[in-house]
């Protein structure tokens, strides 16, 4: 199987293929491309207009086509040139998923301007923090995320959009409603744009300190959606040569589910962006509900859901979802996070149509590194894929060294996906990156096949008596007790060993098991020192990030060593 595997890639990669990979130099640092992408993002929006008649973005009751949003998003591009919005220029997005976060987003990238992603979740002294750092020229946002701003009045110099106003937000500056902006008269002007110039600014969520304002470049978005790409046509071709389908067979049209905020990857890049080239649907959701989710299936036809591993977990898990159609869906999976190996057999047994798939990926490369699905993620249910083609990848230890193949250190990932740096943190991004290599904070092995296993983030790691213990790997020993629905392992501070291991678990339904049971439990899985000796079970879902990770570092402050199990 993986011998076929190398051959697919081979044969896509090579001179005159359609993934042919070049190599230039890229901010003074060779790097690996697809010969064949366009030159921005911009030509993937104009690409889109094809598909005129057919969905592209639903909520709830409404529904816009590829014609409808081309006509908004033209409308307003116009507009935001009327109010001096150039190329390097900076457009501000702050609200839930709603139609307009992507129409302003493609308007934006259309004029040459640059998106800057605000996180819906943030506070107003947050959001205040954000337009001080990217000093955008509009701001376009929903009414709640308006009021925030209420008490953080300096927004002189930026112009304001009101998205679905039922009142006047009361702000020192005029607001203006979207609908003004749409219906008026005008057509953009369409600069040249520099592949390697920002398209957007995500700002990523450290553990401490100040968010930075990741720089993603037109070329990194682009390629991002070609290593996706990339990655279904090997796994279609492989399908072909086994005769499982016909060459000649058409895929259906996507129709994704959009379950993670747009001011991630996640959901930005790696699903509306291949969604919109493709022709697809976008379904917006108010927020995420696994019942709401199963009924959207249904209803929508989805073929496609992606978000973070616990909302395929939840999906497969709800009491509704044995009455549910999702015949549909062809690929159910997650990212943001590594997909637990039991979740992977079990979306693979729970949806007959569906086989599981995952990449692994950061803000810091515009998506995906890694890709895998299908057989070979049953197969390897560790793994998080081969990297994709366009990248050059090394595992190192703590001095920079390369290490042998099959131990684990920090992996470094150099490419066309690589961000700029960071918005006016040259400190950090001369930290973060080395000679063109992105040093991704995760600590990763690679088997014989080249595909990859991401271990821990090294800030996760729990250092007990100087022994290293990877939180993921207890995790997932966890997770394979029934009666777990969510767990999030961390370090607890520990006089004599340095760090003990504590994890806190959310039972969903029924009577927490003991924790010695728990602990038995994981005898069989992980060696006795990984075996947490803390546990804490919640009455509540732990709490997660916008991104719908867990909270660790929450966790790890809120719960009393004392309380424990």
């Amino acid at each position: 199987m993986y011998a076929e595997y190398k051959n697919v890639w081979q044969q896509l990669t090579a001179p005159g293929a359609d993934f042919e990979i070049a190599t230039i130099n890229i901010r003074n640092h060779p790097t690996r491309i697809y010969a064949n992408a366009p030159g921005s993002l911009r030509d993937v929006w104009q690409a889109s207009a094809a598909f005129s008649e057919r969905d592209y973005l639903v909520y709830q009751n409404e529904r816009l086509t590829y014609a409808d949003a081309h006509a908004q998003a033209a409308s307003l591009g116009a507009w935001l040139q009327q109010q001096g919005v150039s190329p390097g220029d900076r457009v501000a997005i702050a609200m839930r998923n709603y139609p307009e976060w992507l129409l302003t987003y493609w308007a934006t990238i259309a004029i040459g301007a640059t998106v800057v992603g605000m996180n819906a979740w943030w506070t107003g002294a947050e959001m205040s923090y954000a337009l001080d750092d990217a000093t955008p020229k509009v701001l376009v946002a929903d009414e709640e995320r308006l009021t925030r701003l209420h008490d953080h009045p300096d927004l002189q110099g930026i112009a304001l959009v009101g998205v679905r106003l039922s009142g006047d937000p009361a702000l020192n500056v005029p607001v203006i409603p979207w609908t003004d902006v749409i219906n008026s008269p005008g057509t953009p002007a369409l600069p040249d744009i520099d592949p390697d110039s920002d398209a957007c600014i995500f700002y990523t969520s450290g553990t401490t300190g100040r968010p930075k304002g990741a720089q993603l470049t037109h070329r990194g978005c682009v390629h991002n959606i070609w290593s996706m790409m990339f990655a279904a046509a090997t796994l279609r071709a492989l399908a072909v040569q086994q005769g499982l389908i016909s060459a000649d067979d058409k895929p259906p049209v996507g129709s994704a589910l959009v379950t993670t905020p747009l001011f991630h990857v996640t959901a930005n890049n790696c699903v509306a962006h291949a969604s919109t080239l493709g022709g697809g649907k976008l379904v917006h959701m108010y927020k995420w509900d696994a019942g709401d989710a199963l009924k959207l299936i249904e209803a929508e036809r989805i073929t496609a859901m992606t978000g973070v591993p616990v909302m395929a977990r939840e999906v497969i898990a709800h009491p509704d979802f044995a009455a549910t159609d999702t015949s549909s869906l062809l690929s159910l999976g997650g990212g943001g996070a590594q997909l637990q190996p039991d979740l992977v057999g079990k979306i693979d047994e729970s949806v007959a149509t569906a086989r599981p798939s995952t990449g692994y990926g950061m803000t810091e490369t515009c998506g995906i590194i890694t890709s895998i699905g299908a057989d070979f993620f049953v197969d390897k249910p560790e793994s998080c894929g081969p990297a994709m083609p366009c990248y050059e990848t090394k595992i190192v230890n703590g001095a920079g060294d390369t290490l042998p193949q099959g131990e684990a250190g920090e992996l470094w990932v150099r490419g066309a996906q690589v961000i700029r740096g960071y918005l006016n943190r040259a400190d950090a991004t001369a930290e973060t990156i080395v000679d063109g290599w992105l040093r991704t904070g995760d600590v990763a092995r690679e088997d014989e096949e080249g595909f990859l296993y991401i271990v821990d983030r090294i800030k996760d790691m729990v250092l007990r008596g100087g022994e290293n213990i990877y939180c993921a790997e207890v995790e997932s020993a966890l997770f394979e007790h029934e009666a777990v629905a969510e767990c999030s392992v961390f370090g607890v501070p520990d006089d004599r060993l340095g760090e003990e291991v504590g994890v806190a678990v959310f039972i969903n339904g029924g009577q927490p098991p003991p924790a010695d049971e728990l602990r038995e439990h994981c005898k069989a899985l992980i060696a006795a020192h990984k075996i947490p000796r803390y546990i804490w079970f919640t009455d509540e879902p732990l709490p997660r990030n916008a991104s719908g990770k867990f909270l660790k570092r929450e966790l790890r402050e809120s719960l009393d060593p004392a309380a424990a199990s």
